[in-house]
């Protein structure tokens, strides 16, 4: 196979017309033509995703891929931890085994935190011996985002033996220390600890990349750090990566790195620097097979009209299509199910709470395009029969965590910023322990949502106050559903809008700020099914102040 175009040459920071020669599935060849053609379209390496849950996209691998192609996307570095917190080494497993399925190249991690905290209730454990076997695994690249880093801080001895076993292996050791500054992340850094995607500002980022740390910069469907952290594409092109992290079916149809990649170049950046840091960089770091565009590579490459839109015509992984003329060229996959559930359909009065007129309670605020909550303070009406309730004027609301993996009593607390005028959410996306998550407005249709995830063995669901109901069953672990891409990204379209033009929520993804509020790693206050959690102290706290 013979390709003429203009051949974007990212290791030499060059852009020429030329010929690409690809044979059994390697460049041959490349043959340096004239100056470059504008108005041809350019070959490029594909893009890679340094750093992202497939799971939070509500596919299997395969599915997941055939989305991903449509947008240059060849390799991912995956983080399977979503799944290994309901299954343990089971969900390590199936995305390995869904994933060979298809050519796309998924470097998947071994979960580092399963489960995530001892405050919560997940599906299994991996301890530091079941880590160290896995490492051991070719197939497994790296030791996945270390978010016990008051663990690492601290010297816990269950941490420090992951991260010995992964330096003993030679393997990468990814970061997760949002806010995380001054000689607290210096320890957290020369604890082997090489990247980190939560920075939330510049400065936080600057003082991590200044000690040796490389930032991957996250723009997902929740998580939105570009605009605080692109300049560092700039100043620091061989320190900085380009992720989602957690990217709904709805989004990815849209997009994935190429529109984060054409953003940067409409910010100013040379495309050298942010093609450094969306192709180049991870396959450095991580150690990947995945071509840059070099003879004797795999052919790993795109085809795209220019380079400011970076729209794809073409995507090439190993030599082959899998994206041509609009269509998607990969194998039919088995899916297969599997999953852990097992808790029992509740009733209202499982989530009331016993309440004083006099007392202020403690509300968590979710924040539209972050991770990070606030603490806040207010007064709540009381019932005659002596019950808190919320008050959506204020947009105040209630939200519950109800353990999925066995029956006992929800945790119920108090709630800001999802906007519901009526109706409630729930959600079995519940980061990173996976219980069911619910917001709502009324304790009748807070427990008619939670029941139908209950129902569905997991999904999400949106409910009106005259009890009509939007379901998007999720039966693989309560996370993934079994569904084509485009089918539940259309479903998931649909939920979402509901949730937004029928019940009023304000969040640009109420479903994945949702899936955040029982994530205890993400300061400030959260919601386990154990209780209200303050991530900044890392402990349980009162409702009452």
């Amino acid at each position: 196979m013979s390709i003429t175009a203009n051949i974007v040459d990212i290791i030499n920071g060059r852009c020429f017309y030329g010929i690409c020669i690809v044979e059994r599935g390697q460049i041959l060849s490349i043959q340096e033509l004239e100056d470059e053609h504008p108005g041809i379209p350019y070959l490029m390496p594909g893009f890679i995703d340094a750093h992202v849950h497939i799971e939070s996209s509500m596919l299997v691998p395969t599915e997941f891929a055939r989305l991903a192609v449509r947008h240059g996307t060849v390799a991912t570095v995956s983080d399977p931890h979503e799944i290994a917190n309901v299954l343990g080494i089971d969900g390590v497993e199936y995305m390995l085994n869904n994933a060979a399925q298809t050519p796309l190249k998924f470097y998947f991690g071994v979960p580092s935190c399963v489960p995530a905290t001892a405050f919560e209730t997940a599906g299994d454990t991996i301890d530091a011996r079941a880590v160290r076997k896995l490492l051991q695994r070719d197939e497994l690249c790296y030791l996945a985002e270390m978010m016990n880093y008051p663990g690492v801080l601290f010297s816990d001895s269950e941490v420090m033996a992951k991260i010995a076993a992964a330096k003993e292996l030679g393997k990468r050791i990814d970061g997760h220390a949002p806010g995380l500054t001054g000689d607290a992340a210096i320890t957290y850094i020369n604890a082997g600890i090489s990247t980190d995607h939560e920075c939330v500002s510049y400065e936080e980022a600057l003082h991590k990349v200044q000690h040796g740390m490389k930032i991957i910069i996250r723009e997902g469907s929740a998580a939105k750090n570009f605009e605080a952290l692109h300049k560092l594409i700039s100043e620091y092109p061989d320190m900085v990566m380009l992720c989602s992290d957690d990217k709904h079916p709805d989004d990815l149809v849209i997009g994935h790195i190429n529109k984060l990649v054409a953003r940067a170049i409409e910010k100013g950046h040379r495309w050298q620097d942010v093609l450094r840091a969306a192709c180049l960089n991870p396959v450095h770091h991580y150690g990947l097979k995945v071509g840059m565009l070099q003879p004797g590579d795999p052919a790993d490459m795109i085809l795209t009209r220019d380079l400011r839109s970076f729209d794809v015509i073409k995507t090439y992984i190993n030599g082959t299509e899998v994206f041509a003329d609009n269509k998607v060229i990969l194998p039919e996959a088995s899916i297969g199910v599997a999953n852990r559930f097992s808790t029992s359909l509740l009733d209202a009065e499982a989530v009331k709470i016993k309440g004083q007129s006099s007392k202020d309670v403690r509300i968590i605020h979710a924040i539209d395009g972050a991770l990070i909550t606030k603490e806040v303070h207010a007064w709540l009406p009381v019932s005659d029969d002596g019950y808190y309730q919320t008050d959506t004027e204020r947009d105040i609301l209630k939200i519950t965590v109800v353990n999925r993996y066995q029956k006992s009593s929800p945790a119920v607390a108090f709630i800001q910023g999802f906007g519901l005028k009526q109706g409630a959410i729930a959600s079995s996306v519940a980061h990173d322990s996976h219980n069911i998550v619910a917001v709502g407005v009324d304790d009748s249709s807070l427990i008619q949502a939670i029941n139908q995830v209950i129902s569905s063995i997991g999904g999400i669901v949106a409910v009106s106050a005259n009890g009509h109901q939007e379901v998007l069953a999720l039966p693989i672990a309560g996370i993934m559903s079994d569904l084509p891409g485009e089918d539940v990204a259309h479903l998931y379209t649909t939920i979402d809008r509901f949730s937004k033009d029928v019940l009023g929520s304000t969040l640009k993804s109420p479903f994945m700020t949702l899936s955040f509020m029982a994530l205890l790693v993400i300061p400030q206050l959260k919601l386990s099914d154990k209780g209200l959690f303050d991530g900044g102290e890392f402990k349980f706290i009162g409702l009452e102040v």
